[in-house]
């Protein structure tokens, strides 16, 4: 008897009717005789609401309360779910990521799983019954409090279980048929793609790709557990994540390219996995730094002790007759004015002029492993940006992906172009059931 663990995100349990769908789909597992073991999402938008309702309140949640009240999300979800399935006549049992075992550490927000303790959930699914586990949520024995994942964190506490209870697949429903080469919702002829690498998903997700979150992709990635996307909304066959470093990578790789081509699909590698767009960031430009060793260590010491994480970085060659340069770097728009303030308290340490900042930028990424052996996807990359007259502001590379940055306004006609231009578009439309993909 296989165990297969399942993750349901908001848009697919937003609402009864939703519950009793995903109820029927959990149930229809278990009558094929697997175990079954679900982490659920917040219903829709409840978690936003939440947040909202927190703000009505105090213009600065307390973020030990803040998780208190969001957690509650996932527990009405997982409540409803469980008593959906009992409705169906199959024994059901909730339980809050505490109850679950999901330990973390103590930050508020956006807390780290440190391990997974499942004596409950085993000895619930070794009884016969279905287990559902609320997502997003952990306790940390460090503080003894609840505390949340941050965003996507119920892909997080999926794959988290899946790892330690050893699953044979970690699937994620969601409101899309799988990974696409781009989301459907920019572009509109995006593919669906029948497996991809977990390197290769790390990277898009890393991009800006929201129907897996990074977080999610690291730890199955770590831990060797396959994911598969699949759509809550119908039961076609999603996207395969195969994990490269794993030991049965090749067998699992070839199982599903019999399958594939059992009907009639052709299971070539392709060059390039996707596009990805990601509006999320800011830019923050340093200007006048003197250009002596150093200084750009002085200036990312300051910005590391902020937290914020940064994605590109680009230093201008120095001026001849003021041997003064320019640093700029991209990081989270929820982070742009804690760096700004920081930098400013120490311009004078630093020496450095000015500090600008842009939050109407945009980046687009192309992935794929096939640029490893294939020459020319840079050349692509630029002359279609070039014949649709989009500038590029900042280049970022990896051994598998190319990063740009563009204005804000023109990075979903950029996606749209880039995908023609390396034939990924599909014959018709991909179709978006509901929500946003998480």
């Amino acid at each position: 008897m296989a165990l297969i663990v399942q993750k349901y995100g908001g848009s697919s349990v937003a609402d009864p009717e939703s519950i009793k769908r995903v109820a029927k789909r959990i149930v229809e597992t278990r009558k094929a005789g697997n175990e079954v073991v679900v982490a659920v999402s917040a219903m829709g938008d409840t978690t936003d609401e939440l947040i909202d309702l927190a703000h009505q309140v105090t213009p600065i949640p307390e973020p030990r309360e803040l998780d208190m009240l969001l957690t509650a999300g996932e527990r009405i979800s997982m409540a409803l779910l469980a008593m959906a399935i009992k409705s169906m006549g199959y024994d059901a049992r909730s339980f809050t990521g505490s109850q679950a075992g999901m330990i973390t550490d103590a930050r508020h927000g956006a807390a780290r799983i440190v391990d997974v303790t499942p004596g409950r959930i085993r000895e619930a699914v070794d009884e016969g019954a279905i287990v559902i586990v609320a997502g997003f949520q952990g306790f940390s024995r460090e503080s003894r409090d609840i505390t949340t994942l941050g965003r996507g964190g119920s892909d997080t506490t999926a794959v988290a279980l899946a790892a330690a209870l050893e699953a044979s697949v970690c699937e994620i429903y969601t409101d899309v048929d799988g990974v696409f080469t781009s989301d459907p919702r920019v572009v509109p002829m995006a593919k669906k793609i029948d497996y991809i690498t977990s390197e290769e998903m790390l990277e898009l997700a890393a991009s800006g790709a929201k129907v897996l979150h990074i977080r999610a992709v690291e730890y199955a990635r770590r831990h060797g557990v396959t994911l598969h996307v699949r759509s809550s909304f119908n039961n076609g066959e999603g996207t395969y994540v195969l994990n490269e470093t794993t030991d049965d990578y090749a067998e699992k790789l070839a199982a599903l390219q019999g399958r594939l081509q059992e009907r009639g699909k052709t299971v070539e590698e392709p060059i390039i996995a996707g596009v990805a767009t990601d509006l999320s960031e800011a830019k923050i430009t340093v200007v006048g730094v003197p250009d002596v060793p150093g200084k750009a260590a002085q200036i990312f010491k300051i910005v590391a002790k902020t937290n914020a994480n940064i994605d590109m970085i680009v230093q201008n060659v120095s001026a001849a007759a003021t041997s003064l340069t320019d640093i700029s770097f991209t990081l989270p728009k929820g982070d742009g004015q804690r760096v700004l303030q920081a930098l400013r308290a120490e311009q004078s340490d630093v020496g450095f002029q000015s500090l600008q900042y842009d939050d109407q930028i945009g980046k687009l990424a192309l992935v794929g492993a096939g640029m490893r052996s294939n020459a020319g996807v840079s050349a692509a990359l630029f002359d279609a940006l070039f014949t649709a007259g989009i500038n590029i502001e900042m280049i970022s590379t990896s051994e598998i992906r190319i990063s740009v940055v563009t204005r804000a306004d023109t990075v979903a006609e950029a996606a749209r172009v880039v995908h023609k231009a390396f034939g990924l578009d599909a014959e018709t439309q991909a179709v978006v059931y509901a929500g946003t993909g998480r």
